[in-house]
């Protein structure tokens, strides 16, 4: 979702939820739970934790940060200008989302629209 605000003329852009990851670690989990049950239940879990924060997290790009929602709430923002770097890890099968602060380094898993990701993060400045 963009938002157009007639007042400042900046672009926010909310992007929309990606199940992809979630179900497939779920998916994973009933096989090698045949196999292997407590790594099974271990994927498992991890997988239904992933499908909620997919269901209820938010990020939304503005000029200037990256925010992180749960619902109204907004729980964390990354200014820009404190990014060093940010890669997409596979790309082809986008799982993570890596980028590191001046302070701080994070990791994401891609609970996002990974089209949506790249496009956002591509004006943004990178040195790999």
């Amino acid at each position: 979702m963009t938002v157009q605000t007639p007042t400042t003329q900046t672009t926010t852009t909310e992007l929309a939820p990606n199940y992809t990851l979630p179900l497939v670690l779920l998916a994973s989990a009933v096989p090698l739970a045949l196999w292997q049950r407590p790594v099974g239940a271990i994927i498992g879990i991890f997988g239904l934790f992933l499908l909620v924060q997919a269901g209820t997290l938010r990020l939304v790009f503005t000029a200037t940060t990256l925010a992180i929602y749960r619902g109204q709430t907004q729980i964390r923002a990354f200014p820009y200008v404190e990014w060093q770097n940010w890669r997409i890890f596979w790309p082809a099968v986008p799982i993570l989302f890596y980028f590191r602060e001046v302070n701080s380094i994070h990791f994401l898993p891609i609970l996002f629209d990974p089209q949506q990701l790249q496009a956002c993060l591509t004006p943004l400045p990178r040195r790999d």
